[in-house]
């Protein structure tokens, strides 16, 4: 195990090609190394790329945790008007005329203008992890269309999730509260970033180590209740596809997008496998 766990063009990459990277972005190629899962590219430009897209990842988890933005429901959600539409089922829908990029940065830079829980703060997260990538140009080209709400994404944003007990800084884990009390579901679970230095980021919770997030969990649980909260074995990131894809971006493509479903489940704190469940039952 961990064993040339890099490939990159086909050979195996080796960590003494890390001596130009920062700290952080040691930490995550370390344990990309140490990893079971093999993780493969088609040049080193492109390793780098994901290697900063998480990076970004884990920064702006970290400036949502300062930014005072609420945790809530989605029938309290709230959102700056000068750049989005509330919608009737608490999604944000980008106003007309506003840069993508604008609006997305307004929510941690103006936090205390908005609510919202902890799924749609890892696709806000993602995008503002996407932009600080690629540049504001290329952002704003890509993604005019922004629609925040829940799991639901742009077409040109696409994450993938599968099982696995092995996790990479930048990564999404679901933390699994099963057993909530029926007067706290938002409490059923969290999502959360993971960072560099074995902690983890969810909205509402704020930066903590996994014992204090099952804690915490635990501390919501209905009365009778026996099964304590844990981390599940499900990891999500931006797919491979997406990463390919952005990092390839010029900004002089078609920018036609088939319309793609969003599922108004109004169940706050879900794991991207119980949407993909609602998208594939629909």
């Amino acid at each position: 195990m961990g064993n040339d766990m890099i490939q990159v063009a086909g050979r195996p990459f080796s960590l003494e090609s890390t001596m130009d990277f920062g700290e952080v972005e040691g930490v995550i190629i370390q344990q990309m190394h140490d990893s079971p899962e093999l993780f493969t590219y088609l040049s080193m430009n492109e390793l780098r790329f994901e290697i900063n897209l998480r990076k970004n990842i884990m920064e702006s988890a970290k400036e949502m945790s300062e930014s005072h933005a609420a945790f809530t429901i989605f029938e309290n959600a709230r959102c700056n008007p000068t750049y989005w539409n509330l919608t009737s089922a608490g999604g944000f829908l980008l106003r007309q005329g506003v840069r993508p990029s604008d609006a997305i940065l307004d929510i941690n830079r103006n936090g205390q203008l908005y609510g919202f829980e902890c799924a749609t703060a890892i696709i806000i997260i993602y995008y503002q992890a996407i932009l600080k990538s690629i540049g504001r140009e290329r952002f704003d080209y890509n993604f005019q269309n922004i629609y925040l709400y829940s799991w639901h994404t742009d077409p040109d944003l696409e994450y993938h999730y599968f099982n696995a007990d092995n996790y990479v800084p930048g990564d999404v884990v679901y933390f699994n509260n099963p057993e909530y009390h029926p007067y706290a579901p938002w409490y059923r679970g969290l999502n959360a970033v993971v960072l560099s230095d074995g902690t983890f980021f969810g909205h509402g919770f704020g930066i903590m180590t996994a014992e204090q997030v099952i804690e915490f969990l635990n501390s919501q649980r209905h009365p009778e209740s026996r099964q304590s909260a844990y981390i599940e074995n499900l990891i999500t990131r931006i797919s491979p596809t997406t990463v390919q894809k952005v990092f390839a971006s010029s900004g002089n493509r078609n920018n036609y997008k088939a319309h793609k479903i969003v599922i108004h489940h109004n169940l706050c704190s879900i794991s991207s496998i119980k949407y993909r469940f609602f998208l594939n039952n629909y």
